[in-house]
């Protein structure tokens, strides 16, 4: 029972595999794992085993094996972490370190070739512009992906860059909220996280307005509607219009006037627009999207 509950031991983990693509990132995290195994020593120093003299110590014979050992294990976890097509390129290499420098070497570039990747992603980093569609979470996340790929080349780039490229690319939408922040703050010592957070709360007060916007107008068309129809059907309908008043609020939407089973938020209601449980589809969000693209056009 004990032993089926312990837990993995790290060095029965896969190595990550090397598919020829990404090498930066895959080098970072082989390079985590050998260590992590006492295998790195063997790529990093490249030493030599020497032989064992005659009549060896059992604290010599006991170091020969553990050298010995780690170089072919280190050689293997780089046989194992890449793919078939990448394994025929490094089969003849003798020592892990042969095969670690290749790779490198192959796939990492000199620094001309890197300095153009560098330049290339920089690039690509200032022709970004948040899409109307887009949210915050969605936009800075496209950002740092480009950034994370520029520091992975060793080449520094600051957080207040990417401040800087927010400040001057966000939608007008988020006005209100960079000019309350150039009132009670520094714009050029606001941090990274902070300006995400407080943009992330200003559309997310903008979401919840619409959301009741919205459906406050669906409710008041169907009021309307109701009402239009009421018109012709004489004193009886007029009644039954009048003892809508006396239903309490529903626990579900905290709102009088309707009784439970004409509730829009019951749990057991279906939406036929987005086809989940607990709305009506007039006030399914995907309706809220098209009301809040519509006022953004306008």
């Amino acid at each position: 029972m004990e032993a089926s509950s312990a837990e993995t031991p790290f060095n029965a983990i896969a190595p990550p595999v090397f598919n020829g693509e990404n090498y930066q990132v895959w080098a970072i995290r082989m390079e985590a794992y050998l260590d992590a195994n006492d295998l790195w020593e063997a790529i990093e120093e490249d030493y030599q085993v020497l032989p064992l003299p005659d009549n060896p110590t059992m604290a010599q014979m006991k170091s020969f094996k553990e050298r010995k050992a780690r170089k072919s294990k280190a050689k293997n976890c780089l046989f194992a972490a890449v793919s078939s097509s990448n394994f025929t390129k490094i089969m003849s290499l003798k020592t892990a370190f042969d095969i670690w420098n290749y790779l490198k070497k192959e796939y990492k570039g000199n620094e001309k070739i890197k300095g153009m990747q560098v330049l290339n992603l920089v690039r690509e980093f200032e022709m970004q512009k948040m899409k109307e569609s887009e949210t915050i979470k969605e936009y800075s996340d496209r950002l740092l992906n480009i950034v994370n790929k520029v520091r992975l080349f060793g080449t520094e780039f600051a957080d207040t860059r990417i401040v800087q490229k927010i400040l001057v690319t966000f939608p007008e939408r988020f006005e209100a909220t960079i000019s309350s922040l150039e009132n009670t703050k520094d714009l050029s010592k606001i941090g990274l996280a902070e300006l995400i957070h407080a943009l992330q709360a200003q559309e997310q007060r903008r979401l919840m307005r619409s959301e009741g916007s919205v459906e406050g107008a669906l409710a008041a068309k169907v009021q309307t509607n109701q009402g239009e129809k009421g018109k012709y059907k004489g004193n009886k309908k007029e009644g039954s219009d009048s003892s809508k008043s006396d239903f309490p609020p529903y626990k579900h939407c905290n709102k009088k006037g309707h009784p439970p089973s004409k509730c829009w938020r019951r749990p057991d209601v279906k939406c036929e627009k987005c086809q989940k449980m607990g709305h009506h589809q007039k006030i399914c969000k995907s309706n809220i999207q098209k009301v809040v693209a519509q006022v953004d056009l306008q």
